[in-house]
């Protein structure tokens, strides 16, 4: 008798140590799907927000593209204006206008203030490269090489380049013999690499039509070269500065004169012009564009301008 109560004791014991452990597996077992559904809502959650931020962030950026849109628009209609003292001046100087709650930073520049490439000028193409690093010889070739590329005859300028040094540099290709046709033309010339090309991209146009850049126009890097080929010195930033800042602090009609003394016509008959606008939206989202723009000529047919060249800049936030 006694034994069978300490066999009963012993099984409520042990039935209540099963029942202890089976309590402790389901407790671990919720807790491991309470943390489950935690780190599950915890992703959606953040995936969500994630989201949101890149829907906010694409929303930001293509109302700042549009924006810098409607500021070549505005470049456009400020060209065109009919009263010429409130014409706005393309000679680079920025100009700020908002669109909605967009703030737009405008700049112009007349292709007349650029070097044109399909108008011979040795001088001034060995001045162009050697403003922006090359040395003397090199720059010389690849001025006469340009030379030859665009004249019509196969006669080779001192130091150029015509279809027999294209094959000896294994080239299947010669001189077009022919003005460019665009300015990335100008890659196809001996000696000429892509990176040479893209310090001089912005100083180059075959809209001009003239041997030589008017500097009421030029930026800074055309204007170093153009006084290199008068004086035959690179000219210091600090030259170079001081007379943008007087150029742009000059009244329009008023006179002014490059360092070396030419006097300018600050007047501009050319059809062509680059404009680059900038847009910033308060969230701080910002896109940028550059275009090379042709004014139409105000016919009903014709559309106020069309665009020769586009290029998006940066955007962000």
């Amino acid at each position: 008798m006694k034994i069978s109560k300490i066999s009963r004791t012993r099984q409520r014991k042990l039935i209540s140590a099963q029942h202890g452990t089976q309590r402790g597996v389901v407790l671990v077992m919720v807790l491991w799907i309470i943390m489950l559904l935690i780190v599950l809502v915890s992703s959606f959650v953040q995936s969500s927000t994630s989201e949101g931020l890149q829907a906010r962030f694409l929303l930001n950026s293509t109302r700042a593209r549009y924006a810098a849109e409607s500021g070549l628009s505005r470049a456009v209609f400020e060209l065109r204006n009919p009263t010429i003292d409130l014409r706005w001046i393309a000679d680079g100087r920025p100009y700020e206008t908002d669109f909605e709650d967009a703030k737009i930073t405008i700049k112009i520049v007349d292709d007349m203030g650029k070097i044109d490439i399909s108008v011979t000028n040795l001088p001034l193409f060995q001045a162009m490269f050697e403003s922006v690093g090359v040395d003397k010889l090199a720059a010389q070739k690849i001025a006469a090489a340009m030379a030859d590329w665009i004249d019509p005859d196969d006669l080779v300028n001192a130091n150029g380049a015509e279809k027999g040094e294209y094959e000896s540099a294994g080239l299947g290709y010669g001189p077009s013999n022919r003005p460019f046709v665009t300015p990335s033309e100008l890659q196809q010339v001996l000696g000429m690499s892509y990176e040479l090309y893209l310090k001089v991209e912005d100083m180059i146009t075959i809209n001009s039509g003239n041997t030589q850049p008017n500097g009421a126009f030029a930026q800074a890097d055309v204007l170093r070269a153009l006084l290199a080929q008068q004086t035959g010195q690179i000219p210091s930033q600090e030259v170079i500065d001081a007379f943008i800042e007087l150029r742009s602090n000059t009244p329009r009609g008023g006179t002014i004169s490059l360092p070396g003394g030419q006097p300018l016509l600050a007047q501009s008959n050319g059809l062509t012009y680059t404009i680059e606008s900038e847009a910033e939206l308060p969230s701080g989202a910002k896109a940028a564009l550059k275009a090379t723009i042709q004014l139409g000529q105000g016919s009903v047919a014709q559309r106020p301008f069309r665009i020769v060249r586009w290029r998006d800049g940066s955007s962000g936030q």
